[in-house]
């Protein structure tokens, strides 16, 4: 397939491709075949007509349109990696004519693409980094959670509180009929958690052993069972038995039952260093992201409305995907939403902006720096495997379906944000916090420039 690729204004491009007319004739006689199998016509049987019968039967021109629609899409992946365009959004597909007997097919698509940056200071810049800490309060906490998986349950002569754990029968209906999953006998509820539907625990607050009590509650809007979603419901409960949660000591003792450690001072010792290594984790993580943001920040990028709105829309679709993954409807998650799908397209607008910036300014960056991906690079991401899975063999498949690009270009951009991370200098973000209120002129101008507020007042300190 030949390409051509013409820039376009706001962030797209216009790529005109050409099928050779062979392949065209090679789907057209594919698409003749497919609609023998729905033709009957004396001395053929069912889905054995020659396909050159085919289309003199039919004609070409409905032969060659459905030849178009099962291989365009095929056709248009390929022309984008021809081209080697990763797109952003909704294509706009023309195909100006049918081709005729010998004729190559020509057909142009008009895409959105990712933003050109022009870069300003990248290397070598300042920015605030918290200090991990593992707070006091962080471990007693992780303690607690510890403690109250070795908790113990000791009936009591008691009305229930907040905290008791209440062993109870019930049965539920709506509009006075039962329903699936309504009743239950023996059912343990711990009250206070609010694992339930809202004013289920607390009608049984002040509950004691033996007594029965009507529980009205509503069904929220997006229950997981659709049919209960938003409708009242009625509970005849039981309490067959109040339970008091009793956590163990924090002691020795403690620590060598929940853990390897012999004492309550190495597991603490334990748990803060953990607590350390997974703030230290995060903090790196926050590190990596701010340093980005900093470039962005340095840098010119425009970015289109559309394309930003394009970006949201794709960032909504994966994650409508992935509920239908999990067994969630993505239409009835909509429904529930307020605003539905225009609202949550409007909330994904400002992340959306913000990746197509670090996207453009990385990609400037690793323009600048000469920045290459090796297949070595490549198998060390696909990581290793076996068989079917082994790295070499999975390369090849990328290869040979024109995906390798894609993931080319997701190294090189990580390559870019690793140079510029490890060239940042970390400072206390107290420190880059006071900076960055420090006014100067060219703060004003930049503000002026992008519609900023107009801030007066502060010191200027020439060099800061």
């Amino acid at each position: 397939m030949k390409t051509n690729v013409t820039e376009l204004e706001d962030s797209r491009v216009r790529v005109e491709a050409t099928v050779p007319s062979a392949e065209v004739e090679k789907r057209l006689d594919r698409a003749a075949r497919q609609l023998a199998g729905e033709m009957k016509l004396p001395g053929f049987r069912k889905g054995k007509v020659p396909a050159q019968l085919v289309i003199q039967r039919l004609g070409r021109e409905p032969v060659v349109e459905e030849a178009l629609r099962s291989s365009l899409p095929e056709w248009y992946d390929a022309a984008l990696r021809e081209a080697h365009i990763q797109p952003v959004g909704e294509p706009k597909l023309d195909v100006p004519g049918l081709p005729g007997p010998g004729e190559d097919l020509e057909f142009s698509i008009e895409i959105g693409v990712r933003p050109k940056a022009k870069l300003g200071e990248y290397r070598g810049l300042e920015v605030g980094r918290p200090e991990p800490q593992a707070s006091d309060e962080a471990v007693d906490a992780e303690l607690e959670r510890l403690r109250e998986g070795f908790a113990s349950l000791s009936p009591v002569e008691r009305a229930a509180a907040e905290g008791d754990v209440i062993s109870l029968d019930y049965k539920g209906t709506v509009d006075g009929e039962a329903f699936e999953g309504g009743e239950g006998r023996d059912q343990l509820v711990e009250l206070g958690t609010q694992t339930l539907v809202e004013g289920f625990e607390e009608a049984l607050v002040g509950a004691s052993a033996g007594e029965d009590r009507s529980i009205e509650v509503t069904f929220p809007e997006d229950y997981r069972a659709e049919e209960l979603a938003g409708k009242p419901a009625r509970f005849e409960v039981t309490v067959n038995e109040v339970r008091e949660k009793q956590l163990p000591e924090l002691d020795d003792d403690f620590a060598s039952d929940a853990s390897e450690f012999d004492t309550l001072a190495e597991l603490r010792d334990e748990i803060r260093s953990r607590i350390s290594a997974a703030a230290e984790g995060q903090a790196d993580e926050q590190f990596r992201r701010d340093v980005v943001d900093a470039v962005v920040a340095n840098a010119s990028v425009e970015v289109p409305a559309d394309l930003v709105g394009a970006r949201a829309e794709e960032s909504l679709d994966r994650f409508l995907h992935d509920l239908s993954h999990r067994g969630v409807d993505p239409e009835a998650f909509l429904n529930v939403q307020e605003g539905g799908r225009e609202a949550m397209l409007e909330s994904l607008k400002e992340d959306a902006e913000q990746s197509l910036r670090r996207e453009a300014a990385l990609a400037a960056v690793a323009e600048e720096e000469g920045i290459d991906v090796s297949d070595d690079e490549l198998l060390e991401v696909l990581g290793p495997g076996e068989g079917k899975n082994d790295p070499r063999k999975l390369l090849e498949r990328l290869r040979q379906s024109g995906r390798d690009d894609v993931l080319r270009e997701e190294v090189r951009l990580r390559k870019a944000a690793d140079l510029v991370v490890e060239e940042a200098k970390a400072i206390p973000v107290e420190q880059a916090a006071a900076r960055d209120a420090i006014w100067t002129p060219e703060k004003e101008r930049a503000e002026a420039a992008g519609g900023g507020s107009e801030e007066s007042g502060k010191i200027w300190t020439p060099g800061g």
